[in-house]
């Protein structure tokens, strides 16, 4: 099981969450934390998390989750409800870049993604989530490249393919549909036919 669907397993399921992408990060600034408020367990791995809730209304939010040095277990951190996210910066629009910063009303984080594909693909899922469950007061992306921001995003992309196959589907059973009219009309045509012919046959025999 990979990382990601044991923190979708361990930390949301139980809440009838639903997560719907996570990014692995490190701080681009190291921040002084008492030993103590690690829990004292050295080395850990940080997951930037964004999940909804199942029950309506939904509700989104992002979630810090660590895994330490030596443990299979994920630990939920911080949490951030999504309308408490002020601003997503990219760092550079102009090429690929692992570094974004995160504003909350109440927090402010620089990070680097394990990838720029990583970071690429939870911005793509973020941006589409903001604009789907927040009404109002949504959060400033800035320095994003324009595949985040719409256009070849793989969530439009996914849309397209889905939007594409019904149209093959519907256009396919509408030509099916044709065929079998067209075939029920030759065998409408055919008795017609066969009848005419026998009627006259029978006036015409003795």
């Amino acid at each position: 099981m990979s990382a990601k669907s044991a923190i979708s397993k361990e930390i949301f399921a139980p809440l009838d969450e639903r997560m719907l992408g996570a990014v692995q990060v490190k701080r681009r600034t190291k921040k002084k934390i008492p030993f103590l408020a690690t829990g004292g367990q050295g080395e850990y791995l940080t997951y930037i998390c964004l999940s909804v809730t199942n029950k309506k209304p939904t509700q989104a939010s992002i979630t810090k989750v660590k895994q330490f040095e030596g443990s299979t277990s994920f630990v939920r951190r911080s949490q951030w409800m999504l309308e408490q996210l002020r601003q997503v910066n990219g760092i550079d629009p102009n090429r690929d870049s692992a570094e974004f910063d995160l504003l909350f009303e109440n927090a402010f984080d620089q990070w680097v993604a394990s990838t720029a594909s990583e970071k690429c693909t939870f911005f793509q899922i973020l941006h589409h989530t903001c604009q789907r469950y927040l009404t109002d007061r949504k959060p400033e992306f800035i320095n994003c490249q324009s595949k985040i921001m719409g256009g070849n995003s793989i969530l439009h992309s996914a849309a397209d393919s889905v939007t594409s196959a019904v149209q093959k589907a519907s256009q396919a059973l509408n030509e099916r549909g044709e065929r079998l009219g067209r075939a029920e009309e030759k065998t409408e045509d055919l008795k017609n036919s066969a009848q005419q012919f026998a009627e006259t046959a029978h006036k015409s025999s003795p």
